[in-house]
């Protein structure tokens, strides 16, 4: 689920999110053997508590495990504990589990990059030997010259589960300002090092979240929200977000209040600064889509916060200033986004300059000034371009990129003559590219070497067609020499929604179900952003059953053209991509063999009560509007399961996810549990000390996509070729 938080200038490398799912139903002659007997399943038993109930507009729902919701309970953690033993107990029989593992880290085991960015006479850049639970920032004065050690994340905690994320430095580039999260949270610890003298400064900021750093003279500025009370720090509602400037060497109780609006408890906010400092961005939301704008000119003393947009109609994003003038993107009358230039002096909107206008056809998902030119990403049909335009908006050149991919940061200079970027696909790791902003030519600058072979599969994409006619892409990727029985294991990949692309991108678990002669497929489903605003909006509210419609229509195509069969068919999505597995394998459960719903949004009439869960409703609607329970109760995962055989099936969670609590994944499992009719295992994997994904340390990533990657082959009854 993204929290939206504006002008962030973070990186984190990307999550090898485990690839794998499939069935129990169909065998294969050569796969019979003693390797795939049934392990048997004996679940714990689950307190189920009649008397609690909700009336929605005359309905009444019983709510029999919402005792569930109170993770701080001992009844909770003796529930965790005992479907914990019985999940690893599972795991530990499946006898190529230990093999899989192995693999995985043989190919996860590569030098990882970042965008290398510059900074007072720095390039800085993250780098992963391989197995490192975080990866560590370096710096070094030249290109090719010596490198130093500025911030090495794998020492914060001893079990690598405290992770770096947002940072921003000082102008000078003398301080770097960072925050931490803990188990994986949400919640951010703010510290300051002196890059000088390598001195971690005493000043310490907590309870800051979805926060931006944006520095201003002798300090900065970021988000945080009150304490929450003793037992409520991972569930409690996020409300009060406010915007407070901190100045250097002074206790955080001193900080100056800059923004706050007590009347609208449910609004955040964020604030970033532009490059040279002379201008505070002020972004107000209350969803995960819209935004108000602000701006302040710090040259200015006695400026104050001037609005740009007040309302949450559309989104607004700084990228930087050209003198006394805002270079945003945003939707606004542009639902594929365009470039425009907001006057200092004169910011109404009927003074607003296009600078780039919309594409027709194609999605602008970011920009850059780099070397006096403007580097623009754009996404066409769910894969990346990259264009470069003149600084009055002339297009000069789109550069050319190795296969369908997906580019991801673009760094430069302004007045500096190179930039670069990253690009990865399905077959190949994240790559740096230096680009010349003379000639626009690309040049390799980091290539990772793998111990993998991409050159034996290929990435294919089709078009399916969904069942009210709308057209949707789907991207393959396989063996270049295949048969199409009906025999291939099969993953297939969804989120369709908030705005969010899946583009391609590489990942050694899915690397490793290649190997198993798998196929990997990922559906550009609505609700997402790949082409648009409008296709956005086409999977939001009541018109959310779309996005299952499309996804179940991909799920037919692969097994229709006979790519897979639904034995041998497994889907997975986190997040609101969990809530889209919970939705289809109750909608459907005749068309998938494994699913792997991951900490999902599974309980679509109390998810707005938990940490910002009430930011989703713009996409979702709430259980409390009369209009919009109607459409909630018709998918909600929790809501529709039934007596009836269903896929086997392993819930994700972790109990530090204060974003999507794992008391979804907790109610889920045991109603799935208590349903469940004939052999396929209901389990639910609690993993300890991490959130919702951002940060988990590589030991735990590589754990969890061993587990998922033998728990689909092992109920698919797959050989295994290792």
């Amino acid at each position: 689920m993204r929290t939206r938080i504006l002008k962030n200038c973070w990186f984190i490398l990307p999550l090898f999110a485990a690839v794998s799912c499939g069935p129990s139903r169909g065998v294969d002659s050569n796969a019979q053997s003693m390797e795939f007997k049934k392990i048997p399943v004996q679940y714990p038993q689950t307190r189920i508590d009649p008397a609690v109930e909700d009336n929605y507009f005359g309905a009444v729902i019983k709510d029999p495990y919402r005792w569930l919701e109170d993770d701080q309970s001992a009844e909770t953690k003796d529930w965790v504990q005992r479907q914990n033993a019985l999940t690893f107990g599972y795991l530990e029989k499946i006898p190529f589990r230990t093999k899989i593992r192995e693999r995985l880290k043989q190919i996860w085991n590569f030098e990882k990059f970042s965008t290398p960015f510059k900074k007072a006479g720095y390039y800085y850049y993250f780098k992963n030997d391989g197995l490192q639970n975080q990866s560590v920032l370096y710096r070094q004065e030249t290109l090719d010259g010596p490198s130093q050690l500025v911030l090495d994340p794998n020492t914060f905690s001893a079990d690598g589960t405290t992770s770096l994320q947002e940072y921003g430095f000082s102008k000078d580039g003398r301080y770097l300002a960072y925050g931490i999260s803990e188990g994986g949270s949400d919640w951010r610890t703010i510290l300051v090092k002196d890059l000088q003298s390598g001195a971690l400064l005493t000043d310490r900021i907590q309870w800051a979240k979805f926060t931006a750093i944006g520095w201003a003279g002798n300090g900065f500025y970021y988000t945080r929200y009150p304490e929450p009370r003793t037992g409520d720090e991972l569930k409690g509602a996020n409300q009060l977000s406010a915007i407070y400037y901190h100045q250097l060497g002074t206790p955080q109780k001193a900080d100056l209040l800059v923004y706050s609006d007590p009347a609208h408890p449910n609004y955040y906010f964020n604030a970033a600064t532009t490059d040279d400092e002379r201008f505070l961005c002020l972004y107000g939301s209350e969803s995960t889509s819209g935004n108000m704008l602000y701006f302040k000119d710090l040259a200015k003393p006695a400026s104050v916060l001037t609005p740009v947009y007040t309302r949450f109609d559309y989104d607004f994003t700084v990228i930087e200033n050209l003198g006394d003038q805002l270079m945003a993107l945003t939707n606004h009358q542009a639902p594929n986004q365009r470039l425009i230039l907001i006057n200092a002096a004169r910011p109404a909107e009927a003074n607003w300059q296009t600078l780039i206008p919309e594409d027709a056809d194609d999605v602008l998902q970011g920009a850059a000034v780099c070397g006096d030119k403007i580097v623009c990403s754009y996404l066409h049909h769910a894969s990346s371009a990259l264009r470069v335009f003149s600084l009055d908006g002339k297009l000069l050149k789109e550069v050319p990129l190795p296969e369908i991919g997906t580019v991801g940061a673009v760094s430069g200079k302004r007045d500096e003559p190179q930039a670069f970027f990253s690009f990865q696909s399905f077959l190949r790791p994240t790559t740096i590219y230096a680009l010349d902003m003379r000639t626009l030519a690309p040049a390799v600058f980091k290539a990772p070497k793998l111990n993998f072979d991409p050159g034996a599969f290929t990435t294919e994409q089709v078009w399916i067609t969904s069942k009210d006619g709308t057209r949707v892409p789907m991207f393959i990727t396989r063996k270049k020499r295949f048969a199409k029985d009906g025999r291939s294991p099969a993953l297939l990949y969804g989120y369709g929604g908030f705005n969010i692309s899946v583009t391609p991108g590489f990942s050694a678990s899915r690397a490793a179900l290649l190997e198993n002669n798998g196929i990997y497929a990922v559906a550009n489903i609505r609700g997402g952003g790949e082409f648009g605003e409008e296709w956005h909006k086409a999977g939001t509210k009541c018109r959310k059953q779309n996005v299952f419609d499309d996804f179940i229509a991909a799920a037919e195509y692969l097994v229709a053209n006979k790519y897979s069969s639904p034995a041998r068919l497994a889907i997975e999505g986190g997040s609101n991509g969990g809530l889209l597995v919970g939705a289809c394998m109750t909608q459907r459960p005749d068309l998938f063999g494994v699913c792997f719903p991951r900490v999902g949004v599974l309980d679509m009439l109390r998810y707005h009560k938990f940490t910002i869960g009430y930011a989703w409703a713009v996409d979702y609607g709430r259980s409390d509007d009369a209009a919009e329970y109607p459409c909630l109760i018709r998918y909600s995962p929790l809501h529709n399961l039934r007596k009836t055989a269903y896929p086997a099936t392993m819930i994700t969670t972790a109990d530090h996810d204060d974003r999507v609590v794992p008391a979804h994944s907790f109610k889920f499992a045991a109603a799935l549990q208590a349903h469940q009719q004939g052999d396929n295992p209901a389990l639910i994997r609690i993993e300890t000390s991490a959130g919702h994904g951002a940060g988990k340390p590589t030991g735990k990533l590589l754990e969890e996509a061993a587990d998922l990657l033998a728990f689909m082959l092992y109920q698919m009854k797959a050989p295994v070729v290792y």
